[in-house]
């Protein structure tokens, strides 16, 4: 992903990289003839080191993060996050804190050990791993590289909006579908498709961003469709379910 560096907030020679980036788009003929699309696509986010998308926001958040001087990183992870950060930590040389739900998936767990970070695993959720290194980021000297509480995380992972850019022949497909927790990587991909624009690399045209989610944990789809600023409730307006309709172009990643 470093090839973007002139777009991203450090050199490429800078970077703490494991080759991330760069994942194949391919087209997925029979999985198109099922939906009744034309133009389907997937973009393979797991073959990125520590296999998935969380590899390209760590590496330029341990980049930054190392540039800038910080020497111990925290995060509260329920699974890939907390592989990558492990990962790039270590090659960084840096203190890997992690805290992560007692009921994780167990690869993640091994991994995290296997490059030396810190683990710590808590009897709650997510948002309890969160609150203890919010509680104890001061006192510990913790950089915290939790979603959203930096903003470098989000600087890695719009390469992927201009990967697909690049991918397609600088045009964009007409829906991205995109599996997230947080959203960071929608957000980093609408910058990138915004600074492309301003780079007359690209036109004003904009794919329909769709957030896919389980429906055990699916904040940012329930929000979306409820057209809530914040997690409450209300209905999708109809006018937002008919622009949803009959997209060509599909990515899904």
């Amino acid at each position: 992903m470093w090839r973007y560096a002139p777009v991203l907030p450090a050199e490429a020679s800078e970077a703490v990289t494991l080759q991330e980036g760069w994942t194949p788009l391919t087209q997925t003929k029979r999985l198109q003839q099922d939906f009744g699309a034309t133009d389907l696509w997937i973009k393979d986010e797991g073959r990125n080191p520590t296999d998935s998308f969380k590899a390209r926001g760590l590496s330029c958040a341990v980049t930054m993060a190392k540039k800038l001087g910080a020497k111990k990183l925290a995060i509260p992870s329920a699974g890939n996050a907390a592989s990558a950060l492990a990962a790039y930590a270590a090659a960084a040389g840096m203190e890997a804190h992690i805290f992560m739900p007692s009921d994780v998936p167990q690869a993640n767990y091994i991994e995290c050990k296997a490059f030396g970070a810190n683990v710590t695993l808590v009897n709650g959720l997510i948002s309890d791993c969160g609150k203890i290194v919010a509680e104890r980021k001061e006192r510990e000297g913790w950089f915290d590289v939790s979603t959203l509480k930096e903003p470098y995380r989000i600087e890695g992972k719009k390469t992927m909006g201009y990967e697909l850019a690049e991918q397609f022949g600088w045009t964009l497909p007409d829906a991205i579908f995109y599996p997230c927790g947080g959203g960071v990587g929608l957000i980093g991909m609408w910058k990138a498709f915004a600074e492309m624009e301003e780079l007359g690399w690209i036109g004003s045209k904009r794919p329909k961003m769709i957030a896919v989610q389980a429906k055990g944990c699916e904040p940012i789809t329930r929000a979306f469709q409820q057209n809530a600023r914040l997690a409450s409730s209300s209905k999708m307006p109809a006018r937002w379910r008919a622009a949803y309709a009959c997209p060509r172009r599909w990515a899904i990643f």
